[in-house]
């Protein structure tokens, strides 16, 4: 039978990872935005992250796909965003794993790159439905998670059934750098207005025409 590859082998120098840490920032990116940089900027400076991948996902699935581009049409967009931003790195990793959920893929990335520090990052608008996720207890007990602020999500993030759950392992951002799972903080930053769902509305559902 053969045999299932591992994540190693489907991240170009893989043994560069070893040691370092790393924010994994997923999403759908439907499209890319100003928000999402200024997001990722913020957590390689408040994490002290050596890099952080920005995961563009195969397909939400709490996301209706009637609106949704081509996961390479995403990709571009956010390509185009990032440019040689120093430690920004693009990747559909989990196409090449062949994971649909944030569970699986952080599973398939410990087993496979277990030398590699890992930290979750998200927006607070994904806090309020984290506890949707497949599987998001394993994700908080298994990965630190750093939370940071969006426009009009603070009080219900920090409300959610999630931050109720795990209150109790609440941490400052500096502690976070030193914390294992499970432990998670809310990152305050100067807000950013973009919103993929704006763009949408201005340009309509298919911006990317």
């Amino acid at each position: 039978m053969k045999s299932r590859k591992q994540p190693f082998s489907l991240i170009r120098h893989a043994n560069a990872w070893r040691g370092r840490r790393v924010g994994l920032y997923g999403g759908s990116f439907n499209p890319a935005h100003e928000g999402h940089i200024h997001v990722a900027s913020e957590a390689l400076k408040r994490l002290d992250l050596d890099a952080i991948w920005l995961m563009v996902s195969p397909g939400n699935p709490l996301k209706s796909q009637s609106d949704m581009a081509k996961r390479k049409r995403r990709k571009k967009s956010l390509e185009s965003l990032v440019g040689n931003r120093p430690g920004m790195v693009v990747t559909d990793i989990e196409k090449k794993l062949g994971t649909r959920y944030s569970a699986d893929t952080v599973r398939a990335l410990k087993s496979g790159m277990p030398k590699t520090d890992f930290i979750w990052v998200m927006g607070a608008d994904n806090l309020d439905s984290f506890h949707l996720w497949k599987e998001w207890q394993m994700i908080a007990q298994t990965l630190p998670i750093a939370v940071f602020d969006r426009p009009g999500y603070s009080v219900s993030g920090l409300n959610s059934r999630f931050a109720r759950q795990f209150a109790n392992f609440r941490v400052s951002p500096n502690g976070l750098m030193k914390a294992s799972a499970p432990a998670w903080t809310f990152v305050q930053i100067p807000r950013h207005s973009g919103s993929a769902t704006s763009i949408r509305l201005h340009k309509g559902n298919k911006w990317w025409r």
